[in-house]
């Protein structure tokens, strides 16, 4: 009895994916002019940002004045919410939580693009930011050293890594990606409001809590938006991605549905017969000769007929063939006929020695000749 194997987990996903024929049509945004005026705006001001630390200006400045300040002690009774508050900007836990509401809406939705689309958003978020991060080697406020300076190029000290802020930049992301993918106006209208004062207030707290200057936090306002902006150029490359990923799907399940196949015995190549030469055909024995005497006055001395026609000697009797015929004996390709249809050939005359006595059946003779007499 054949049974079916059993499904694993990541069939019966699948298998959901595929329940209906088509997936739905999603409202995909695109790059219009509207974003794109959007995203010329927001990478000036990025990079206002970027030049007013640089050139130590009033920004910086402000910078200090913020820290000293020290927030946190001028409100300690909030602080205990805010560390748990802080973690919404955390990259780990809050890639985990989007991640789980992404997989259910692309399993409701049957299709991978949720997820996609928020893998490539993380990954130009830890690319941009890093390379910012590393290249400018700013110190934060904990590390920081000389009142009124920029805590610019410090890249073998501690903690100078901060700018912009990852923390910002990645609850931009991480929850404006939710109002990115909604299906609906009403849903995009109000993730985005939620997005918004998530980031905002994630930002600030990093201030409050004094790990990040105020401009680390313009800036990573303003890079996790260009993120969220930038999205739309990367959605060819997101289809393709999933179409990719449903084609290796269906050729591994087809790889799994196919029969196993018993690989074939090698076959031995078929050997050619030639035909037996003169040579090697086996003489005739002569057909004995009676010299009894007889009474009969002409006697036919002439040798019989020999039959022409012979039957077909197996290799068992003949050693001549066996001698010069492999072991592996193949017939040659075409048809061949059964011994049993084959036409019977008669041989010509009679092999028995002649006899006088011998007479004819049927007829009567009055005298019998005697031997000798």
């Amino acid at each position: 009895m054949r049974t079916e194997p059993k499904p694993s987990r990541l069939d019966r996903i699948f298998a959901r994916l595929d329940r209906e024929p088509e997936r739905p049509v999603l409202d995909v945004p695109r790059m219009t002019r509207h974003r794109v005026v959007l995203f010329g705006a927001t990478l000036a001001f990025y990079l206002t940002i970027v030049l007013a630390v640089v050139l130590t200006s009033w920004l910086v400045r402000f910078d200090w004045q913020a820290m000293l300040f020290r927030p946190y002690q001028q409100w300690p009774e909030i602080h205990a919410f805010l560390d748990y508050w802080v973690v919404l900007g955390q990259r780990g836990p809050t890639a985990v939580m989007v991640t789980a509401w992404l997989g259910w809406r692309s399993w409701r939705q049957h299709t991978l693009r949720p997820l996609l689309a928020f893998g490539a958003a993380v990954l130009l978020l830890n690319i941009t930011v890093a390379v910012v991060k590393y290249g400018l080697g700013r110190s934060g406020p904990h590390y920081a050293t000389d009142i009124g300076s920029n805590e610019m190029w410090n890249w073998f000290q501690a903690g100078s890594d901060i700018f912009p802020s990852g923390h910002t930049a990645n609850a931009v992301v991480t929850w404006g990606i939710l109002s990115y993918l909604a299906a609906t106006p009403q849903a995009r209208r109000w993730l985005s409001a939620l997005s918004a004062v998530v980031s905002l207030s994630v930002g600030l707290t990093t201030v409050y809590l004094g790990t990040h200057w105020l401009s680390d936090v313009l800036l990573g306002w303003a890079a996790g938006l260009l993120i969220l902006l930038a999205l739309p150029w990367f959605e060819p490359l997101v289809a393709r991605a999933e179409a990719e990923i449903f084609d290796l799907r269906d050729r591994w399940r087809a790889r799994r549905a196919a029969p196993a196949t018993i690989p074939a015995s090698p076959v031995e190549v078929p050997v050619a017969l030639k035909p037996r030469t003169s040579a090697q055909e086996e003489p005739t024995a002569p057909e004995p000769v009676s010299t009894a005497p007889s009474s009969v006055s002409t006697v036919s001395t002439a040798p019989e007929p020999v039959c022409t026609a012979q039957e077909p000697v197996s290799a068992a009797q003949d050693p001549v063939s066996t001698a010069h015929t492999p072991k592996a004996l193949y017939l040659a390709p075409g048809p061949h006929t059964a011994r049993s249809d084959r036409t019977p050939v008669t041989p010509v005359g009679s092999r028995r020695p002649p006899q006088a006595d011998r007479v004819t059946r049927g007829t009567t003779t009055s005298a019998h000749p005697i031997a000798g007499g």
